[in-house]
């Protein structure tokens, strides 16, 4: 698999053939940075975890040189940060058992500029071969910039691949701003229970993330308990921890259908839930 940048990796935990690694997979998570996709896809790691029929590979698009850092990283250079941000990266996929881990390794500002197409191209690479299942990704309605890219490159590169390769599904999923907002009957509510021994090794082997300022292993098992319990006013808890996804599918399987209008859609279906409740009750 030829990429575009000379420092892009692909890593297999098991030490399979790369080409072979790649092609078992049935489950892929496309994110923006290191720690991003154990934050966002659990669900897909979960899936794959133990299993071999199911596989679960990471695609990580951005080299992770602008993140925070404080205490022993805070002296770090960006070279110093994307070494061990990669490393850390690697022992989260032997610790998930995943198929392989790809590393397309550009910097965010070359993946936000819509001029420039071999983050689409290198991702649409990566699909061709995997031939995934289910893809997760960022959602739309994120507010990092870099996460909102990652997604709009991987929706543009799903649109170009032949019908027949194309996923089952695609999902948006939460990291910077969570899902909470949207209508219940739009909501996919990923249960992801299960192992939480698991969930908290993976999200603590990020230690550049969490010693550098940023506590996202206690946040986001915190959104997912949070998500577990109010999911439902008036039932009692089915989950412990529940990660909501947008489901994105209609997005590749139409071409014709905007991006921005469609999540717009969704945004408004929310005002409009909201709107309805208060006027039922004034």
């Amino acid at each position: 698999m030829q990429l575009k940048n000379i420092t892009a990796e692909i890593f297999v935990p098991d030490n399979t053939p790369v080409e072979k690694a790649l092609q078992r997979t049935t489950h892929l998570a496309i994110g923006a940075h290191q720690d991003d996709i154990e934050i966002m896809a659990y669900d897909g790691i979960l899936k794959c975890f133990n299993n071999e029929k199911n596989w679960f590979t990471a695609v990580v698009v951005t080299n992770g040189s602008g993140s925070p850092r404080d205490g022993i990283y805070a002296k770090y250079t960006d070279e110093e940060m994307q070494k061990v941000r990669r490393k850390e990266q690697k022992k989260a996929a032997f610790v998930g058992e995943y198929s392989a881990v790809v590393f397309l390794d550009y910097p965010s500002s070359t993946l936000k500029d819509k001029s420039n197409s071999s983050p689409k191209e290198d991702i649409k690479t990566v699909l061709s071969i995997t031939k995934p299942q289910v893809v997760y990704t960022h959602n739309l309605a994120d507010k990092h910039e870099t996460h909102v890219a990652t997604v709009i490159r991987t929706i543009q590169a799903l649109r170009e691949l032949p019908e027949e390769i194309k996923p089952q599904n695609l999902y948006g999923c939460e990291v910077w701003c969570d899902l909470d907002w949207l209508p219940d009957k739009y909501k996919v509510a990923f249960d992801v229970s299960q192992h939480e021994n698991l969930s908290a090794a993976l999200l603590g082997i990020f230690d550049s993330q969490i010693c550098g300022g940023k506590r996202y292993d206690l946040a986001t098992i915190g959104r997912r308990r949070a998500n577990a319990t109010y999911f439902a006013t008036h039932g009692v808890d089915v989950a412990t921890a529940i990660i909501y996804a947008l489901d994105l599918t209609a997005l590749i399987k139409d071409t014709k259908i905007s991006i921005e209008e469609y999540i717009a859609g969704y945004i408004e279906k929310f005002k409009t839930e909201v709107v309805e409740r208060i006027k039922k009750i004034l």
